[in-house]
């Protein structure tokens, strides 16, 4: 018998209903070792339990704890997980899922469920009640996600991306393309507006193609301003990349913008996963809007190069 204390933790969080139980079911799909509204007060137990030789006790391991859970206290999970962290080498990390209050009432609507904190109330008032509970995690939290506008395929789709390479000392690079028509990805955290460059939509023949195109390419290069504008956003990207990885940021989401998601943001978005793997960063390039159905899905998602950060 050996100590199979897991070499990573992630504390797993947020409102009800905003997606918690569809990310542990996908790191558990992933390999992760889940285990969901456990005591906070009983994680030291649950970690010195010991685990048959041979066993995957080093995988990493997501805790599900929310309002439901026995003793919830938002502040003193905080005050407990700063500790911890403090103790082990930094290795617990909290994931916090967010989602719009009207959203959440819509689920709720729809499944007929009541809400945790409302059983005999409107789910409205659980809503409200659970925001004001859970406040410290989410200002504490390492990662945040906003599931309001996104599809549980589409949020399986984050959390891959997110913690497919966890463990890992390096920072989780993503790179995206949209369409402001269809609003802003709610996760960015670096947006540029393309729609300052001609726009290959009011040609009729290249209308029917995308940024993926070569004639789309060549056309949206053809823009005087193209060059200068898109060299200076690279060489912006590779000042700020290495600092947010200094700090310790361990996800970045880069999202290009023009009017449709099809031409404009998909070509520059190409461009430059492709211009920050020459430069040994590994971005996953996904293209939310070109498969044009508005759903808000990834409809085609591909890693730009492996090579590691030196």
């Amino acid at each position: 018998m050996t100590q199979g204390r897991p070499d990573r933790i992630l504390l797993v969080t947020g409102m009800s209903g905003a997606g918690k139980s569809t990310v542990l079911d996908t790191l558990e799909d992933m390999g992760w070792e889940v285990v969901d509204n456990l005591p906070f007060q009983l994680l030291d137990r649950l970690l010195a339990t010991r685990v048959p030789e041979g066993a995957q006790g080093e995988r990493p391991l997501a805790l599900g704890i929310d309002s439901r859970t026995r003793g919830f206290n938002a502040q003193a999970i905080v005050d407990r997980v700063t500790t911890m962290s403090a103790g082990s080498g930094g290795n617990i990390s909290v994931l916090f899922m967010d989602c719009a209050g009207a959203e959440l009432e819509r689920r709720y609507s729809e499944t007929r469920r009541r809400h945790p904190l409302a059983l005999d109330r409107p789910a409205s008032d659980g809503i409200a009640r659970e925001r004001e509970l859970i406040e410290p995690l989410r200002r504490w939290a390492s990662h945040v996600i906003d599931s309001t506008a996104s599809t549980s395929n589409a949020l399986k789709q984050e959390i891959r991306t997110r913690f497919s390479d966890w463990g890992n000392a390096g920072m989780t690079l993503a790179v995206i393309s949209f369409g402001f028509s269809r609003g802003l990805p709610r996760n960015a955290d670096l947006v540029f507006d393309m729609r300052f460059l001609q726009n290959p939509y009011w040609d009729a023949a290249l209308r029917p193609m995308t940024g993926q195109d070569e004639a789309v390419a060549a056309y949206v290069r053809a823009d005087p301003a193209y060059e200068e504008a898109v060299s200076k956003i690279e060489d912006l990207l590779l000042t700020l990349l290495p600092r947010y990885g200094a700090e310790g940021k361990a996800y970045v989401t880069i999202a290009f913008g023009c009017t449709g998601g099809r031409h404009r943001s998909v070509h520059i978005a190409e461009r430059v996963a492709r211009h920050l793997a020459e430069h040994g960063f590994a971005p996953t390039l996904s293209h939310r809007d070109l498969g044009g159905s508005g759903n808000g899905t990834v409809d085609e998602a591909t890693e730009i190069g492996r090579r590691p950060k030196n």
